[in-house]
């Protein structure tokens, strides 16, 4: 499934936002097991959107990285 570049970029700040709603939803619901169950969505979704995060960072990283090396060697030659 292919997402355009905004919605693309925007998806960890999504589930960081849905991991906020959780937990603050965990405060103000009290019905039977509507906290552990908010208060554990909300855990995930935090997780969920800082793995995302960390992994484009490293993969962006590693890519400028890997052309400047490749941009050094082209200059040498």
């Amino acid at each position: 499934m292919w997402l355009s570049k905004p919605l693309y970029e925007s998806v960890p700040y999504f589930y960081f936002v849905a991991g906020v709603v959780g937990l603050v939803a965990s405060v103000y619901v009290n019905d039977w097991y509507w906290p552990a169950i908010c208060t554990a969505l909300g855990l995930v979704c935090l997780l969920i959107g800082l793995v995302v995060w960390l992994k484009r960072r490293d993969y962006r990283q590693s890519c400028s990285s890997r052309s400047r090396e490749i941009k050094i060697s082209n200059e040498l030659n």
